[in-house]
C-alpha cells in the first residue's frame, strides 16, 4: 500500500442517468469553433481543421450546482455543448471505429471568461485562464450510447432565466464526434473516464449572479446551472 503525505483528493465524476454509479473523468478535453455558425460569430473561418484545449478533471460539477461567480472577468460566457465520454482506450483511432470508443454522451456547459480569453488571443498566449478555471466543466447525468445511439442529429439548446439565448442541431458541427474522437487520439492516447466536450453553436453570451441556465441535447438529456455570488 502507497502511503502518501497528504489525504488524496475526491475522484472527479460525473452522474450516470437512472443509476446510482457514477462516471469517474480523467480529463476533459474541448473543441473550438466546431460550428459553423458560431466560428464565424467570432470572426473565423469554419473550414479551419478543428484544435483542442483542456479542462481539468476537478472544473466538473453536476447539473443543479449554484456556481459562484468566477475571479478575474466582468465577461463570464456560457457554452452549451454535447459531451462525449470516453470507455475504451485508443491510439490513432480510425472514424470508422471511433463510435466503438464512446461510452456514453452527456449535455454540458463550458464556462469562459471571455475577457481573459480576448486577451490572451491578442498577446498569443495560451487560454489555460479563460477556460481552465474552477467549476467551469458543469455536465448533466451521462446516458450510456447503448441506449442513446450515437447521435448526427438532434436540437441542442440553452436558455438564460427561460429565454432561449443558443439553438441549433447537432447536424450542424462541422467535425462529427467519429472525427473528433479520431483527430483527438492523433495527440493523445484516449484513456477510459476522457470527457470530450464537442464545441458551441451560436448565440453565446454573458451571464451574471443570479442567472439560472438551462439547455439540453435532444434524445441525450438536460442540464442546469445558477451562478451565484462571487466569492
Amino acid at each position: 500500500m502507497t502511503d502518501f503525505v497528504l489525504p488524496l483528493p475526491a475522484i472527479p465524476s460525473v452522474a450516470v442517468a437512472d443509476s446510482s454509479e457514477r462516471f469517474a473523468v480523467r480529463r476533459i478535453f474541448c473543441v473550438g469553433r466546431n460550428y459553423a455558425a458560431h466560428a464565424r460569430e467570432f470572426g473565423n473561418d469554419e473550414r479551419d481543421p478543428p484544435f483542442f484545449f483542456t479542462k481539468p478533471a476537478d472544473a466538473v460539477v453536476d447539473s443543479g450546482t449554484a456556481i459562484p461567480y468566477p475571479p478575474l472577468t466582468a465577461n463570464l460566457h456560457h457554452e452549451i455543448e454535447l459531451v462525449a465520454a470516453i470507455g475504451k482506450a485508443g491510439f490513432r483511432i480510425p472514424r470508422d471505429k471511433a463510435l466503438d470508443h464512446v461510452w456514453g454522451y452527456g449535455v454540458g456547459i463550458d464556462f469562459t471568461r471571455r475577457d481573459l480569453q480576448d486577451e490572451a488571443k491578442k498577446a498569443a498566449r495560451p487560454w489555460d485562464w479563460s477556460k481552465a478555471f474552477d467549476r467551469s466543466a458543469p455536465c448533466g447525468p451521462l446516458v450510456q450510447a447503448q441506449d442513446s445511439g450515437h447521435p448526427q442529429k438532434g436540437r441542442i439548446w440553452l436558455a438564460v432565466n427561460g429565454k432561449v439565448r443558443q439553438d441549433a442541431d447537432l447536424a450542424e458541427l462541422i467535425w462529427p464526434i467519429s472525427d473528433i474522437v479520431s483527430i483527438c487520439s492523433e495527440a493523445m492516447e484516449l484513456e477510459p473516464g476522457d470527457l470530450i466536450f464537442t464545441g458551441t453553436p451560436a448565440g453565446v453570451g454573458a451571464v451574471g449572479p443570479g442567472d439560472t441556465m438551462t439547455g439540453g441535447v435532444d434524445g441525450i438529456g438536460t442540464i442546469e446551472v445558477t451562478i451565484g455570488q462571487p466569492k
